[in-house]
């Protein structure tokens, strides 16, 4: 477990981060978490007395990665960019469950079932975290029938979101 205070930033205009409430983590601490690693991966602990787990480390470069704060983290500690916090983490080795509708439909066409197992461990949960948020089972269904197709066209999870970012029925 590697603890440290930090500053809650904030990125402006960066891309499809742009937005984003992140910690830096510096390359000393993600060596101390994962030795030698300069790809994304897991980590579990706490934000302040905020449980968190299966949350990726996003490589920024040079050994240095962020670990983005959404809505619902600053929410549960009440902090915004530029207030401080205290951070205990450990790599979560944890095996990450799927949501089981999304992998039976990507089971029954191969093309995507293969492109989806291609990608990261944390892209697949960004898929399935996305079909486990929904709030009405109408919803699941369109959900996993988009990530279906989109996985056939080869498309990733951004792209997907972008592509989809104004319909409504879909994201909601």
């Amino acid at each position: 477990m590697v603890s440290f205070k930090t500053v809650l930033k904030k990125f402006g205009t960066k891309g499809e981060k742009t937005g984003w409430t992140y910690i830096d983590i510096p390359e000393k601490i993600a060596q101390q978490l994962k030795p030698n690693c300069k790809k994304s991966f897991r980590v579990k602990g706490k934000i302040d007395d905020h449980a968190i787990h299966a949350i990726a480390l996003a490589p920024i470069g040079e050994g240095n990665f962020i670990l983005a704060v959404n809505a619902e983290m600053r929410k549960a500690i009440k902090k915004i960019h530029g207030a401080s916090v205290e951070v205990n983490i450990e790599d979560d080795a944890e095996e990450l469950i799927l949501d089981e509708g999304l992998t039976a439909c990507l089971n029954d066409e191969p093309a995507a079932y293969s492109y989806f197992k291609s990608l990261p461990p944390s892209h697949q949960n960004w898929f399935s975290n996305w079909v486990k948020s929904a709030k009405t089972q109408i919803t699941v269904t369109k959900r996993i029938a988009v990530i279906v197709d989109e996985c056939l066209q080869k498309m990733n999870f951004s792209d997907m979101m972008k592509k989809y970012r104004d319909d409504k029925n879909l994201i909601q």
